[in-house]
């Protein structure tokens, strides 16, 4: 049995619905907006790699190492981004977030924090993870303040990690948090996300 089984997440209008062929021409669409390929601290497919990024997705899911989500708007399915589990080590109880990206218009929005809290509840509550991991680009400081947002502590930085997609190699600063730490966090992202707007 998987670790992770198939599993829609929803709150607050969005929903986080596994990810399948069906959603290239979403996920292309919000690639699309912002030309998001073109930062070299992500992992955003350009257009016409849109379904090998789900074929590789779905193949690592087949192999137990990430669970991709599409993160779409509940209410009309329309695709707004797509976010992971991944690196996912049942023996030790731990998963890590990633692979998260999102359409320019949903940026700095309650998109990704609504995402993450229904991620973070499920790992913690559902899959009973010890520990949830995040890691991000040196160079990508709006991830890691959204990161550290979530109540995530900064574990370290592991030099000349990964390669980016323009051929130079990257530093990768990793973070996680641990069980005991998450009903302090949740609470500080509900008080977030319920707040007057």
């Amino acid at each position: 049995m998987a670790y992770i089984e198939p599993v829609t997440l929803s709150a607050r209008g969005i929903a986080l619905v596994p990810l399948a062929l069906s959603h290239e021409a979403g996920l292309r669409a919000a690639a699309l907006d912002g030309e998001l390929w073109r930062l070299r601290v992500t992992s955003v497919p350009e257009p016409e790699q849109t379904r090998q990024y789900i074929e590789d997705a779905l193949a690592m899911r087949q192999a137990g190492n990430r669970f991709a989500f599409a993160v779409t708007e509940a209410a009309s399915g329309t695709v707004l981004g797509c976010t992971s589990y991944h690196d996912i080590v049942p023996a030790v109880k731990r998963v890590e977030i990633g692979y998260t990206w999102y359409a320019r218009r949903c940026q700095r929005t309650h998109v990704n924090s609504n995402a993450k809290l229904l991620m973070m509840t499920h790992a913690f509550e559902t899959l009973g993870c010890h520990v949830v991991g995040w890691r991000t680009d040196n160079f990508n400081f709006a991830s890691q303040a959204a990161i550290e947002r979530l109540g995530a502590q900064k574990d370290g930085v592991i030099r000349g990690h990964a390669l980016r997609r323009d051929g130079t190699i990257r530093d990768t600063v990793m973070y996680s948090m641990r069980a005991g730490e998450w009903p302090e966090a949740k609470a500080q992202l509900l008080y977030l996300l319920d707040k007057p707007r």
